[in-house]
């Protein structure tokens, strides 16, 4: 379930800011078939943050009754208090979806100890499986791999996505985390050589524009055919840069935009994409193939 190509999907919206529904139904069925193997609805790239819970449990909802088991459903649930996130999960896992991504506290910095305590009693009042999520570019705190491996003994918590773009730490995750549980690259940039190293999948932005040619990337790389996996993420480097050029997901609601598939609808705090990145953005996404 936790493995290949899944995508850290967009919510779309409305100019108002209200949730674009039938967009949404749109960018389900482009993932299902272009050999997504997961979605995960209301995280970071879904504008978390901003949603309430009415509106995550109806995103979660339909994606569960649009894809219905095609395509796994992974809901993000964490927070930074761990009454909450314990709250939350407990809702979310009435719902008929196949997981749940719990990021690290943002804001208030926990210690080792207290991340260890805060996932802890998240497992503990889940009925669904938690996958883990480091991302210590966001949140100011980054989750050693000695407390993922502690974490990693406990029931329910089946995997986590890593956001450190870096190979040695996915190595370590690997070595020290017993099967089953699933090392996901958090960073596109960096998906293939993380699989190299041992990492299951990524979870990924750039799907959400390319999910066919992330999904075949993905697959040679699992397969350890590193010149083939090698030839199809080069189209795709533009874009895992600059999707990134301002604060996700500003660069990929964008872009979605221009190719017809959603509005132009963010939430405050975020802005549009500036101007000056409209160029590079669209040279980006020609040479990915997904722009005329």
């Amino acid at each position: 379930m936790f493995d290949r190509s899944l995508v850290a999907i967009v919510t779309p919206m409305h100019g108002d800011g209200s949730i674009d529904f039938q967009a949404w139904a749109r960018l389900l069925d482009l993932q299902r078939a272009n050999g997504t193997a997961g979605v995960v609805v209301g995280g970071t790239t879904g504008e978390s943050a901003t949603l309430t819970d009415e509106e995550l449990r109806e995103l979660a909802a339909r994606a569960c009754d649009q894809l219905r088991g095609r395509v796994a459903v992974i809901v993000g649930a964490g927070s930074s208090s761990t009454a909450a996130t314990v709250a939350r999960v407990r809702w979310l896992s009435e719902l008929p979806i196949d997981g749940l991504l719990l990021v690290t506290p943002a804001y208030n910095r926990p210690p080792q100890e207290g991340l260890y305590q805060h996932f802890a009693a998240a497992a503990a009042a889940a009925r669904r499986p938690l996958v883990l999520y480091n991302v210590p570019a966001r949140t100011a705190v980054d989750m050693k791999p000695a407390t993922v491996a502690r974490l990693a003994q406990l029931p329910g918590i089946a995997g986590i996505k890593e956001a450190v773009p870096e190979t040695a730490r996915v190595r370590e995750l690997v070595e020290s985390c017993p099967p089953p549980f699933a090392v996901l690259s958090g960073d596109d940039a960096s998906a293939r050589e993380a699989i190299a190293a041992g990492a299951r999948g990524v979870i990924s932005v750039t799907a959400n524009v390319a999910p066919a040619a992330m999904a075949e990337m993905v697959a040679a790389a699992l397969r350890h055919d590193a010149t083939r996996a090698a030839q199809l993420d080069a189209p795709l480097s533009g874009l895992h840069r600059e999707l990134f050029v301002e604060a996700n997901p500003i660069p990929v609601k964008w872009l979605l935009s221009e190719m017809g598939l959603i509005g132009t609808g963010l939430r405050l705090p975020l802005t549009p994409l500036a101007p000056e990145h409209h160029a590079s953005v669209r040279a980006a996404a020609r040479a990915a193939g997904v722009l005329s």
